[in-house]
């Protein structure tokens, strides 16, 4: 089975993708991780990719369809995986439909992690970590007990991640609905979106994917 997670900055794509990964098998495939793991390898798309990042220009688009394309040719992608970061544009989509059916392949889903924006402005921008031990703590959903002291560990060296803030988050969601909210109704005319709810409870939303892939007994998934 092929998947596309979509969804804003924060709705827990990573997270989802994770627990499929788990319970399905499939690879999950991040752009990021992809990005990295291509640059370290020093193959040519890597060299590409590592120029254009030294540069601080955007990924173009081949060079990021290159790196995919070879990335689903390792072995563990042959019964299907989970793309977490691509595509991010209607141009892209287009470009993965047109990778996928030169390898005689076909995207079987789209699933969309649906969130209240301002909720999750809130949900990201209260976020903070102990530096020591990596415990993470919310302002409103997990306060420490004590105010600026982790309760894990004892230490008092708290941090927020910088790109965190809510004018930061908030920029990234106006980045998503006009770069990456178009293609869904790109998606939805093909049949293959699946909308959940992104504000659930981590397993609720697990538990609606399953739902959305062809119900609790997991039909879409033969080892399920």
């Amino acid at each position: 089975m092929i998947l596309v997670l979509l969804g804003p900055p924060g709705a827990g794509k990573g997270t989802q993708a994770r627990r499929l990964t788990e319970r399905r098998g499939l690879p999950q495939l991040s752009t990021g991780d992809m990005l990295r793991a291509e640059i370290a390898g020093g193959g040519a798309f890597g060299k590409q990719a590592a120029a254009v990042m030294d540069s601080g220009r955007l990924m173009p688009d081949e060079i990021m369809t290159g790196i995919i394309s070879n990335r689903i040719d390792v072995a563990d992608c042959a019964d299907g995986f989970i793309l977490d970061g691509f595509p991010r544009t209607s141009a892209q989509a287009g470009t993965l439909d047109d990778l996928l059916a030169g390898k005689g392949l076909v995207l079987d889903a789209v699933l969309l992690l649906d969130v209240d924006e301002e909720a999750l402005v809130e949900r990201i921008s209260g976020r903070f970590t102990c530096r020591n031990c990596g415990e993470g703590y919310h302002d409103r959903f997990k306060p420490t007990a004590e105010e600026g002291r982790c309760d894990k560990c004892g230490s008092l060296d708290l941090e927020r991640r910088p790109d965190d803030s809510a004018e930061t988050v908030r920029e990234r969601l106006r980045v998503y609905r006009s770069q990456t909210a178009p293609i869904l109704p790109y998606y939805e005319a093909k049949g293959l979106l699946r909308r959940v709810d992104g504000m659930a409870e981590i397993g609720e939303v697990a538990r609606q994917i399953d739902v959305a892939l062809g119900g609790e007994s997991g039909s879409l998934f033969p080892n399920g």
